[in-house]
């Protein structure tokens, strides 16, 4: 069967490019072994929003008292939140399904191997049948990083070691849960299990969690985090896994933590392995496809589009990635630009990023200002956040007076810091800002407050 386009993946790059692909008209075929969604619905993104909502609602409830609220016999029970997370991730995923069915997408669900290239275009083994397809995107998608720790392989065999897949289907919560990386989703998942009880330890080989977020932002968070009890080892390297602990050494000596599970969530590496890459030699480096601005490998009408390229593991991205690529499939005048791309860390405070950072404009050697403001300043922050210590950063060209980024630790703030991004994208000054005027009263009001600070 001879196709447009096939797609091997569908995660948030394959699935959505297959539908933009169909709608306009393209005979598509995707390809994926697992569930539609990828990672970030099945086993990602919403699944642990799902989880970090019923954490929300049960922390409010518990420390009510400061806003008049009181809750006696208050409980949250981990087997009923991963049935509701199960429950949404389904109805997603049969969301998607449709989506998909209504593009006229044929999905097949099995494993793709790309076996090389023929006169109608590149071949892809599936399931046992032969497919071909006159153009091919690549959205394998990542899988979690497993460094040669002794162990290790043998924790993740036994089930003691759970990574993001298998620890978002645990129905009991562990006693004492040690996370391997102070990372995103190490972060994310401790701040869920610290909220349902369980005892928390971060084990972090950087002096920093939260990876390259400003500094100042992340100190404050690390202390909120300590407040609810979670234990941090900093610099810190984990040089064994055994049956019941996890080893790990801090300033030459080697400690232990006795724990019941352990997550590891040092990173992802990009899925290039075993999928056919080099039967049609596709350019790799550091393990991932080298795809260009219009999302284009170095072999015609073949594109990577997704985690699978290395350059921004985000859905997010992924989304924008994929849309680019059809559109140059198309015809259409389009490029990937990766400038503004927000981040966000969704603990409870949730911390947001986009464009340049304190930090990253010194290393550049730009003449910036960077305004640091209260989160207090806004009323809505102040009404809904007692004793709330948030900040936000704005980050201005001093030459051009263009806004270059944003940092904010604020509840709601993975849903304003969009608007930051839409200012860098089309080369807003803060002037041209100062004019833009914004819903009173709400937390994204900050923005408007810190440009008026610069």
């Amino acid at each position: 069967m001879t196709f447009d386009l096939i797609v091997l993946g569908g995660g948030p790059a394959g699935y959505l490019a297959s539908e933009r692909a169909g709608h306009a008209g393209f005979s598509v075929c995707c390809i994926e072994e697992r569930s539609v969604g990828g990672v970030c619905l099945n086993e990602g993104c919403i699944p642990t929003k799902t989880l970090l909502y019923s954490a929300k609602v049960y922390d409010g409830a518990a420390h009510g008292e400061k806003y008049g609220v009181t809750a006696e016999g208050l409980k949250i029970d981990h087997a009923k939140v991963i049935a509701r997370k199960d429950k949404v991730v389904k109805t997603l995923v049969a969301g998607v399904s449709s989506a998909l069915k209504a593009s006229h997408v044929t999905l097949v669900s099995a494993r793709g191997v790309i076996t090389g290239k023929n006169a109608e275009g590149y071949t892809v083994e599936a399931g046992g049948e032969t497919y071909v397809g006159k153009r091919l995107l690549i959205a394998t998608g990542s899988s979690p990083a497993v460094p040669p720790i002794p162990g290790l392989k043998e924790g993740l065999a036994s089930g003691f070691v759970c990574t993001n897949r298998e620890i978002l289907a645990l129905n009991e919560k562990p006693e004492h849960l040690v996370v391997i990386g102070g990372g995103v989703i190490g972060l994310e998942l401790a701040s869920y299990f610290t909220s349902i009880g369980s005892k928390v330890t971060v084990i972090e080989m950087l002096d920093h969690i939260a990876g390259e977020n400003d500094a100042e932002l992340v100190g404050i968070l690390q202390k909120g985090f300590e407040k609810r009890g979670v234990t941090f080892h900093l610099s810190a390297k984990v040089t064994e896994v055994t049956a019941n602990a996890v080893k790990y050494e801090k300033d030459g000596k080697v400690q232990e933590v006795i724990c019941d599970k352990v997550l590891l969530s040092i990173g992802r590496r990009a899925n290039t392995k075993d999928v056919g890459l080099e039967s049609i030699h596709v350019l790799t480096e550091r393990g991932a496809v080298v795809t260009d601005a219009h999302m284009k490998t170095n072999q015609p009408e073949v594109y990577a589009a997704g985690d699978v390229n290395g350059k921004s593991m985000l859905a997010h991205t992924a989304y924008r990635e994929a849309e680019v690529a059809v559109n140059i499939m198309l015809g259409k005048k389009d490029a990937m630009r990766y400038e503004a791309i927000p981040g966000v860390l969704y603990t409870n405070p949730e911390l947001s990023a986009v464009g340049e950072t304190e930090a990253s404009v010194k290393a550049k050697g730009l003449d910036a200002k960077v305004v640091k403001i209260p989160m207090r300043f806004s009323g809505r922050y102040l009404a809904e956040n007692e004793g709330g210590d948030g900040i936000m950063k704005l980050v201005v060209d001093n030459a051009t007076k263009r806004v270059l980024g944003a940092q904010a630790l604020s509840n709601y703030s993975s849903e304003f810091i969009v608007t930051v991004g839409t200012f860098i994208e089309l080369g807003m000054t803060v002037d041209e800002v100062k004019e833009i005027v914004f819903p009173h009263p709400t937390v994204s009001e900050i923005i408007r407050e810190a440009i008026f600070q610069y």
